[in-house]
């Protein structure tokens, strides 16, 4: 249910905001153009902050993310209807100052590093992309001063990223992965999405299509797996089968130790195999990454990898660059 939301463009009116006596203040930082997915993140935050909790948005297009040849400038601004998505989700106020008075020094002197992590995929792709992200995080965790810090996964890395400083900085606040939210037809909502053309868009749906692909290889081998276990996978025993004409036990249990072997490489197979067929496409896909990575470090996953792994990918369609990923949970081989 909307309410009315207090709109603060300065960091002293946002310090003299009153925080609620019985319930957190949870925060979630956008770039403004606000869609269904941020809306998800603000509707998270309500529930996690509750009824006697706040809730604060902020909107700022954070000059420090952006390299010489991305799209600052076009980079939309909507702030009317920003207020009105973050009032119907249930914010409580939304922060929406000036660079001015986030860097009121100029472009900051001193900036946090995202070492190492900050480095692979998307950082190699955007050198300094991620100091830039993390240096107006931690400012914005100054000045909004929540208890909670809720993020998208569809932007695993940067999340991966915000975990890592918040932990290695001791930061108090606890910081919370929502699930990405998608259109019908798949695609990752994105502000970048509206940039697409009809042909374009058709083509950019192989980046979810591409995800879903390593996903069902995944939970295929899984079944085999299970399957074929059921029964001993000695080669002894695969013969024996076959001799009673189980030629389909047969054959599961030969495939055992295939399946427990380098599922990570068959996962990225299959995405890249859907990719590949985007790139003939008119117009088409001009793929710039696809990994399976740790989430802990995106650090590529070795073949026999168990765990929880990302699956990412990151392309241009036309003049719009896409991200998307999914988590992927491989389990022990036995």
């Amino acid at each position: 249910m909307s309410h009315d939301l207090l709109l603060i463009d300065t960091a002293e009116k946002l310090y003299e905001l009153p925080r609620t006596a019985t319930g957190p203040r949870a925060v979630v930082m956008t770039m403004g153009a606000l869609h269904d997915g941020h809306a998800t993140l603000i509707r998270t935050a309500r529930e996690r902050a509750g009824a006697e909790g706040q809730v604060v948005v902020t909107v700022f297009v954070n000059p420090l993310q952006f390299g010489v040849n991305e799209d600052l400038d076009r980079y939309p601004r909507t702030l009317d209807s920003d207020l009105e998505i973050a009032r119907e989700a249930g914010a409580d106020a939304l922060f929406a100052p000036a660079v001015d008075e986030v860097y009121p020094g100029g472009a900051p002197q001193v900036r946090v590093s995202a070492g190492p992590m900050g480095e692979r995929l998307e950082g190699a792709t955007r050198p300094g992309h991620f100091d830039g992200m993390l240096t107006v995080v931690a400012k914005l965790l100054h000045l909004t001063r929540p208890d909670l810090a809720l993020f998208g996964q569809k932007d695993a890395q940067q999340l991966a990223l915000i975990r890592r400083m918040v932990t290695d900085l001791n930061f108090p606040v606890e910081v919370v992965g929502v699930p990405t939210v998608r259109e019908e037809d798949g695609l990752a909502l994105s502000s970048r999405n509206r940039y697409l053309s009809v042909q374009e868009r058709r083509t950019a749906l192989a980046l979810s299509r591409a995800l879903f692909a390593g996903q069902d290889r995944l939970a295929a081998q899984a079944a085999l797996r299970a399957r074929a276990e059921a029964s001993p996978a000695s080669d002894e025993r695969a013969t024996a089968l076959a001799r009673l004409g189980e030629i389909r036990a047969s054959a599961d249990a030969h495939a055992v130790s295939a399946a427990n072997a380098g599922l990570p490489d068959a996962v990225r197979a299959a995405a890249l195999h859907v990719l590949e067929e985007a790139g003939r496409h008119e117009p088409p896909l001009l793929l710039d990454y696809l990994a399976l990575v740790d989430p802990q470090d995106f650090t590529d996953v070795g073949p026999d990898f168990t765990g929880q792994a990302v699956l990412a990918v990151a392309a241009k369609v036309g003049t719009t660059r896409l991200i998307d990923n999914i988590p992927l949970e491989f389990g022990a081989h036995t």
